[in-house]
């Protein structure tokens, strides 16, 4: 762990050019995302994610995926069933809660069956962000419901499927993007929410599972936290309510530092995103020109931040008995469009 940064890197393709090859022996990211353009066929997708743990020499590194269902869904037929979006399995818990929660965890543990047979051994769910009437869609159905209560029963089921598989689950958008009424993607949202209002809604569900191994941080400013700054870039942010009054231990990674909802060139984003207390620092679009600023910035993991990172490896040699068949048979049951 001792050798690894503190940075998580994407691939401009379906294989790695030598430059990348190289890039990666160098910098020794901690670990990789793959996006649909990383992705052709089973045996491709195999090579590219054992390509990438050659070059850092570690093979529980962790190659990540946002695999939620709906339309963020980076692997799609015949890789992996299309599956609902979040807001069909909230939907589901309203009309008979034992079934939804099944639900939920039934289709994180599909996800885990898929994921780990291409070498993807973490995914960015569950989504915990709660919108309110009105909310930019940036988030809309890939939540699965604007009640705290429901998103957090979903979310801890959710999270549980994928820890059952072997998968690394990472709860976001933390403290909450739901309340966003634009999308961080292309610019910043700004929400002036009183935080007594911010506590009871949009921060309850990353409480209540704040013992999550890894979190993402949200583009997104809170004026009555922070005025100046979004929350991955917010000291406030990240060690008065992230890490304090939300009581988040885990390994805090940022969302995709080349958003442009974040200010400045890459090193100034890069060295913000690390004064504020993250972790670890995403960069996605797989440009050498971006990841080789990003890379140069970000420290070896070291003290409290490799000891979370370690922790959250640690899920990962954990593993049930659940068989594949049975749980898709099941989970079709409940929604015949993954039959």
């Amino acid at each position: 762990m001792s050798e690894s940064k503190a940075v998580i890197l994407g691939a401009s393709g379906t294989t790695l050019t030598a430059d990348e090859i190289a890039f990666y022996r160098d910098e020794r990211p901690w670990g990789f995302i793959v996006f649909a353009r990383n992705v052709a066929d089973a045996r491709q997708l195999r090579d590219l994610t054992a390509a990438m743990r050659d070059c850092v020499g570690r093979p529980d590194a962790p190659v990540f995926i946002d695999q939620e269902g709906g339309r963020v869904q980076r692997l799609r037929p015949p890789l992996a069933p299309d599956y609902p979006p979040g807001s069909a399995l909230g939907a589901l818990y309203r009309a008979d809660r034992d079934a939804g929660l099944r639900a939920a965890w039934l289709m994180s543990r599909l996800h885990a069956f898929d994921l780990l047979r291409y070498g993807v051994n973490a995914d960015c769910l569950p989504v915990l962000d709660v919108p309110v009437e009105g909310a930019h869609d940036v988030i809309g159905n890939r939540a699965y419901g604007k009640d705290p209560e429901i998103v957090t029963a979903m979310g801890r089921a959710a999270m549980a499927g994928l820890e059952a598989g072997g998968v690394l689950p990472v709860i976001k958008h933390i403290p909450g993007h739901g309340r966003a009424f634009a999308d961080s993607h292309h610019n910043l949202p700004v929400v002036d929410a009183p935080l007594d209002e911010l506590r009871g809604h949009d921060f309850a569900p990353f409480k209540a599972l704040n013992h999550a191994p890894m979190a993402m941080t949200a583009h997104v400013v809170y004026t009555a936290i922070d005025p100046d700054a979004p929350a991955t870039t917010s000291p406030k942010a990240i060690e008065d309510i992230i890490r304090g009054e939300i009581g988040f231990d885990g390994l805090l990674m940022s969302d995709d530092v080349s958003m442009n909802a974040l200010s400045g060139d890459f090193a100034a984003r890069t060295d913000a995103i690390l004064a504020a207390g993250c972790d670890v620092v995403l960069h996605c679009n797989g440009r050498m020109d971006e990841m080789s600023v990003v890379a140069g910035r970000v420290p070896v993991l070291s003290g409290k931040a490799a000891e979370r990172a370690e922790s959250a490896l640690h899920g990962l040699r954990r593993r049930d008995d659940a068989k594949e068949d049975a749980t898709r048979a099941e989970f079709a049951a409940m929604f015949e469009a993954v039959a």
